[in-house]
């Protein structure tokens, strides 16, 4: 959000005016919810069952118990469900934690803070004095294992998968007042937990040990979800992003479950399921053209925000079609090229770097809910194979066929041959360049911030760059590790010096506030100037006015050697000192480094590589964290060369 001190005046003020106003009101509100809490009759939903279609089809249970054995899924299936009845869970770096009777549904349980209930917009979610993670009860609170309980309960027909999931919901119901929790301070996870409430359902409906009374609560609280949705969007920033797209989703999953269903209350605007629907329909075909871009990347500028909104984007798609709801031809070609970006960005182990920030968000986890890897994100082209009908899709996606079966219902299993081989891609809209031959893949960030320069989930990683050879990975993005919890690695992660790039005199490519964790306002503006098929040449203005000059890099690639030509270009504008820098390489784990006089080495299993210079620089290696999911860190090694010479010929050779 724009800072106080960089608006006009009268801007400034109205600001201050509307905070004024919506403080007063969000008082009355809370003494008025304490006085009469948020909540509808439940007889109001007596009876009430869904007509529409879901993702996967509640006749069809043979069929996805039968393919679930065929793909020897079962074994794991239930030993993850018996862990979530034992309440042990492993989100987001906690590792296998044993929760107790009760689930903590407002605890971080990594450090056993708690908040309290109360007004939802009274609650302080974020304290960087401490290291309280707000996002661990909401992603408890999202209830992605409920998908993981329903398969064990086809499986086995055990009631006592049925018992817990009734139990988890009317535990968290009863714990959960409607805008009374830590657990509606975000709509998005209020939207995810619905989406979550509702595949849940699928699955239980016929169990004989839950009530029916039990689904008139839980059908009432879905409603209210509905509810909260519509009157909570978050659509108030600069930017729209994940956060609404998810609010859109849960609408229409909403609106198409409760369908015609309306139930009359005066003291809501926001209670027609129908007009949730419209509304997110509408707006969702809006967001395609705003949120991703004409190359198919997304705007956030993360990899890892790319993989959360295609499968927003995607499973939602699917749904709607299901239900004989469509939207525009140039809505579909721009998700069909979603898909595209993530085939082409995977690199030939499947996996793929974590360029910008990463969360370990998802929509719905189908298979593998303990053991998931957080950079493959092949599950979505085993989707998009079957919906698009692309084989090379199928082909990418072959391990993954069980998403691809609750998604789209079934998944083809498609002939074994040589896969297209890729080729050297730009994607100059999200700022990837990706040159790469036989043995080698090599990523390069070059490119405009998050949300237009926003920088919201954006690192100072401008002419930073992935390198991966023979499916070994040499030099990689070292991740995020967390955000809130604590500020201070939140910084370290997201710095210049943390990325496989040039430093200079010691400053940030782009600024930042040490306190302010998801704003870095564009200073950088990188451009690429060439690309072919084994040629980058860019360039970026982060130093300009900071130490007078402009960073070029030159990136070529041969069959056995990466050629990287650093510039430092003085503006002749600027009358000032050729600035020192250092130039930085973040090591994959388990890259051993071995230095000598006018060369290093590294080794990684039977990989030899060896890197030199063109000049006599001051080398030091490092230990560094680097993490390759939410929460989880381990250690590393980390090269940095200081010169100072304007221009620095770097050899990589194998």
């Amino acid at each position: 959000m724009m800072q106080l001190k960089e608006m006009p005046l009268d801007m400034a003020l109205k600001k201050v005016v509307f905070k004024i106003v919506r403080q007063i009101r969000y008082g009355i509100r809370r003494y008025w919810i304490l006085a009469v809490p948020i909540q509808l009759d439940t007889a109001l939903l007596t009876g009430f069952q869904s007509r529409s279609r879901h993702l996967f089809h509640i006749q069809d249970r043979a069929h996805y118990v039968e393919c679930l054995k065929e793909m020897q899924q079962d074994e794991s299936i239930l030993k993850d469900a018996d862990r979530i009845c034992l309440h042990q869970f492993n989100l987001l770096g906690s590792g296998e934690t044993q929760l107790g009777e009760k689930l903590p549904w407002h605890k971080d349980f990594k450090t056993n803070d708690l908040w309290k209930n109360g007004f939802y917009k009274h609650i302080q979610t974020v304290n960087l004095n401490n290291a309280a993670d707000v996002k661990v009860p909401w992603e408890l609170s999202r209830c992605q294992h409920f998908f993981t309980l329903g398969k064990a309960y086809w499986l086995t027909s055990n009631e006592k998968y049925a018992k817990e999931f009734q139990d988890q919901l009317d535990d968290w119901m009863v714990h959960n007042p409607v805008e009374m929790s830590v657990n509606w301070t975000c709509t998005m996870d209020v939207a995810i937990r619905a989406v979550n409430w509702i595949s849940g359902i699928q699955f239980f409906l016929n169990s004989s040990s839950i009530s029916s009374s039990f689904w008139e609560r839980i059908h009432t609280s879905l409603y209210l979800h509905g509810q909260f949705i519509m009157n909570n969007l978050e659509n108030t920033g600069e930017h729209t992003g994940n956060h609404y797209l998810t609010n859109l989703v849960g609408l229409i999953e909403l609106g198409i479950y409760f369908g015609e269903f309306k139930i009359t209350d005066r003291r809501s605007s926001s209670n027609n399921p129908q007009a949730w629907l419209r509304y997110g329909l509408a707006e969702m075909e809006r967001e395609m053209f705003i949120q991703v871009n004409n190359d198919g990347s997304n705007y956030e500028a993360s990899t890892s925000y790319h993989r959360l909104v295609t499968e927003c984007f995607l499973y939602t798609t699917v749904l709607c079609a299901r239900n004989e709801i469509h939207f525009s031809e140039g809505y579909m070609q721009r998700l069909e090229k979603m898909c595209e970006f993530i085939l082409q960005m995977q690199k030939p182990n499947g996996l793929t770097p974590i360029v910008g920030d990463a969360d370990d968000g998802r929509l719905l986890i189908v298979s593998q809910y303990s053991s998931w890897v957080r950079n493959d994100y092949r599950h979505l082209l085993a989707v998009a194979g079957e919906f698009f009908d692309r084989d090379h899709y199928r082909i990418a996606g072959r391990d993954h066929q069980e998403d691809a079966l609750w998604i789209t219902g079934g998944f083809k299993n498609v002939v074994d041959s040589e896969e297209s081989r890729l080729q050297s891609v730009a994607y100059p809209d999200g700022g990837y360049y990706l040159l790469r031959n036989e043995r080698v893949y090599c990523l390069i960030r070059c490119g405009e911030l998050s949300f237009h320069g926003q920088g919201a989930h954006s690192h100072n990683d401008q002419l930073s760059f992935e390198l991966q050879i023979d499916g070994l990975d040499i030099m990689i993005d070292p991740g995020s590790y967390v955000y809130t919890a604590d500020y201070r690695k939140r910084n370290l992660f997201r710095s210049t010096s943390m990325h496989n790039t040039i430093e200079v005199d010691g400053e940030e490519q782009n600024d930042f506030d040490a306190l302010v964790l998801f704003l870095m306002r564009e200073q950088t503006f990188a451009n690429c100037e060439i690309f072919d098929a084994n040629h980058f040449v860019g360039s970026h203005e982060g130093y300009v006015k900071k130490c007078g000059v402009i960073h070029q890099r030159e990136i070529h690639l041969s069959d056995n050697t990466l050629e990287i030509t650093d510039v430092l270009k003085q503006m002749e504008s600027l009358n000032t000192d050729a600035p020192s820098y250092y130039a930085t390489y973040v090591l994959a784990p388990g890259v051993e480094v071995v230095q000598h006089e006018e060369h290093i080495v590294l080794r990684h299993q039977h990989l030899t590589v060896e890197l030199s210079t063109s000049a006599a620089l001051d080398i030091e290696i490092h230990n560094c964290w680097v993490s390759s999911q939410y929460g989880v860190r381990e250690w590393s090694r980390l090269i940095r060369m200081k010169g100072s010479e304007p221009k620095l010929r770097t050899l990589i050779r194998w």
